[in-house]
């Protein structure tokens, strides 16, 4: 299906670190609508390195997106890749740092199109595409439709069966990863493409920096996602209540919901109230065409009782022994 966004929400804490070394964009255009792009980095190098990495390759990707935008066909790896390369660029220019110890980032990005969504990633930060509908955890169905596989030793280690899925958990070497968009020309680390074109009205993208996932497990997330008590915001909030159980590190998500875009309020004060809503607004009731007005109700039953009072007292003043003899003479058979 074409993908259509309902709403964007993001989170962005410092955890018990001194400074912010993630970041993330999104962005809106003039009539409302949201680029079709997410875009979250996770920066390395120490102090404000890390910070700069991050931020350059956000703005570096937006730019050149929002300054080549494609046709519908050349949406693919070739138009990624060049986006990576612009960022590089934009990243060597800011490396002023001498040492062998050079700054970098992790990526993630999500890119949606007529075709689906495209998934790119450098790096441990993690995308998720996520179908709440599906989420039979009797059944072991969680409706996790895709998670990026980390660019890490602890995840190398568990592809080649050398550590098991608890042994990693507190593998003392975790944070270590194996791949970064780092400023070295002619060494650019590669990223991993998916295009996922199964979408569904209802699912999620999750995006995150490793932070979220020090309390977050996958079974939590896609449990929280799949409450259809709660709304986005509710759910966004939820997700960042586990992490306050004990994240250290920075920790920075976006939550991007497919389907039929939210309504604002100017949008309402023109459009017919609708019975359901699913935006966290207050229900408004619909008029259905023929039926009379609540407030009429109060008004028809004064007028009733009044014409009734009327005939009553209209008719104490005549003789009904008169009428009633008028009205036989009028209706009793001829010659009797």
């Amino acid at each position: 299906m074409k993908a259509e966004i309902r709403n964007v929400l993001s989170f962005s804490n410092i955890g018990e670190r001194t400074n912010q070394e993630d970041s993330c964009y999104f962005g809106q255009l003039s009539n409302g609508s949201y680029k079709p792009y997410f875009i979250l980095c996770d920066g390395m190098g120490g102090h404000d390195n890390g910070e700069v990495a991050s931020s350059t390759v956000c703005e570096a990707l937006s730019t050149y997106f929002d300054n080549n935008v494609p046709q519908e066909d050349e949406i693919n790896e070739d138009y990624f890749n060049n986006a990576l390369e612009y960022a590089y660029e934009k990243l060597h220019e800011k490396d002023t740092n001498s040492s062998s110890k050079k700054m970098g980032t992790t990526l993630t990005c999500v890119y949606l199109c007529n075709r689906g969504a495209w998934c790119f990633h450098i790096g441990d930060s993690r995308i998720y595409h996520i179908r709440p509908c599906e989420y039979r955890p009797e059944t072991h169905s969680i409706g996790l439709k895709f998670q990026t596989q980390d660019h890490s030793l602890v995840n190398s280690l568990l592809k080649a069966g050398e550590l098991t899925e608890q042994e990693a958990l507190t593998y003392p070497h975790k944070n270590v990863i194996t791949r970064a968009m780092q400023p070295k020309r002619g060494e650019h680390a590669k990223a991993d493409y998916r295009l996922e074109k199964d979408l569904q009205s209802g699912d999620f993208f999750f995006l995150c920096s490793d932070g979220v996932l020090e309390q977050l497990s996958n079974e939590e997330l896609c449990g929280i996602l799949a409450d259809d008590k709660t709304d986005d915001e509710g759910k966004l909030s939820a997700i960042e209540e586990v992490c306050k159980r004990g994240t250290k590190d920075n920790h920075t998500c976006i939550l991007v919901s497919l389907g039929p875009a939210q309504k604002h309020a100017d949008d309402l004060k023109t459009k017919p109230a609708k019975s359901l809503r699913r935006d966290g607004r207050k229900r408004q009731r619909r008029r259905v065409p023929g039926n009379m007005p609540d407030n009429m109700m109060p008004w028809l039953v004064v007028a009733i009782v009044a014409i009734l009072l009327f005939l009553v007292l209209w008719l104490a003043k005549i003789n009904i022994s008169e009428v009633a003899g008028n009205v036989w003479d009028w209706i009793k058979p001829d010659g009797k």
